[in-house]
């Protein structure tokens, strides 16, 4: 969600790339949060159920919550930085104003 949206504002508002991956990452933070609480939050039953075959259950609502809990977080993280780095290496970088080119050996 965040790359479609970092690519519309780029096509539509002329951002950089940068520019573009903080706005959307800033635009869809709530939507993409609220998604996985709610995938989270669906696990949590199993986590707390006793009963017959629970002991069976618990493990897979651990492994569930926590591997929403964890994915998430790294998403949220490495998304924008892949995306700028793919960025620059479609973008060529312009020079600094002011420096001189430095000639290929």
């Amino acid at each position: 969600m965040i790359v479609d949206v970092a690519l519309r504002l780029e096509r539509e508002k002329g951002l950089s790339g940068e520019e573009a991956v903080r706005e959307a990452s800033h635009q869809r933070l709530r939507p993409i949060l609220m998604t996985t609480a709610c995938a989270a939050l669906g696990g949590v039953p199993m986590i707390l159920m006793n009963g017959t075959g629970s002991e069976f259950r618990q493990p897979l609502g651990y492994a569930i919550v926590g591997g929403l809990i964890v994915s998430q977080a790294l998403t949220l993280f490495t998304t924008p930085v892949v995306y700028i780095y793919l960025d620059r290496l479609r973008r060529p970088t312009q020079p600094v104003p002011g420096t001189k080119p430095v000639a290929a050996a």
